[in-house]
């Protein structure tokens, strides 16, 4: 017998077999529509997902960190930066940058440093992303690990330090946290690709606290110091000078 009659002979069979629904028994009908019933009721009664918020771990030590750049400590702080900068955004929530513990910011972005020394990215976040947030405490804790980073290298990580500067006297309002800084730039920042008006921030901070004769005396021990040789900065400093003297002889 060919594949075809064969085929054609047991479709026949079930044909014959085939009933009306009608002929279910009525107990069985009702199973199926109490369980169909149950799965509806079951799947709307269930809570929809729920987003979770998950807590910023604490940073590895440098040794697993440093092992898991597989040998590209390069690539890991940068990799690390990308991680650390995209956690707030967890999956169906969004995680405001105050709410995150902060101690844990600040290990997490020494520990970018650590790997990489040269990278400027995690000094960057810190000034410039997590110290934007509007609580005050936080500020300061980032602004202060600028400092204590600004110091390992003060001829290339100044910028973050004259950041800090400015939103201490225009954010927090806090001229001698200002004033504290600067004077980290003036004492600490002498490289040649360090710019004058960051060098000579403390002049200004000064000038604006009132402290006239603090001001002065500061830019006399610059300029006899002979660290200032560009004629651009002794002009501005004398200026300054000038302008404190003036205003020291009409009080």
């Amino acid at each position: 017998m060919s594949a075809t009659r064969r085929l054609t002979g047991w479709r026949a069979r079930w044909a014959g077999r085939e009933r009306p629904v009608a002929h279910v028994p009525g107990p069985v009908v009702l199973a199926l529509v109490l369980a169909l019933a149950g799965q509806i009721v079951w799947h709307a009664a269930r809570p929809g997902p729920s987003a979770r918020v998950v807590a910023l771990p604490p940073a590895p030590p440098h040794g697993v960190a440093a092992l898991g750049s597989l040998g590209d400590p390069v690539l890991g702080a940068k990799l690390l930066m990308l991680w650390l900068q995209a956690f707030d955004n967890q999956p169906g929530v969004s995680v405001p940058l105050a709410s995150l513990d902060y101690q844990r910011v600040r290990e997490w972005l020494d520990l970018a440093l650590r790997l990489d020394p040269r990278i400027q990215y995690p000094l960057l976040a810190a000034a410039r992303v997590y110290g934007s947030v509007a609580d005050p405490e936080r500020k300061r804790a980032m602004f202060e690990f600028v400092r204590e980073r600004f110091l390992d290298d003060p001829d290339r990580r100044w910028p973050w330090l004259a950041h800090a500067v400015i939103a201490a006297k225009h954010q927090l309002h806090d001229l001698p946290l200002a004033l504290r800084y600067a004077r980290d730039l003036t004492e600490h920042a002498r490289g040649p690709g360090v710019p004058a008006w960051a060098r000579d921030m403390s002049v200004i901070v000064l000038q604006e606290m009132g402290e006239l004769e603090a001001a002065r005396i500061l830019i006399g021990g610059l300029l006899e110091s002979g660290r200032v040789s560009d004629p651009h900065e002794v002009r501005f400093l004398v200026g300054r000078l000038a302008e404190i003297e003036q205003a020291e002889r009409a009080r």
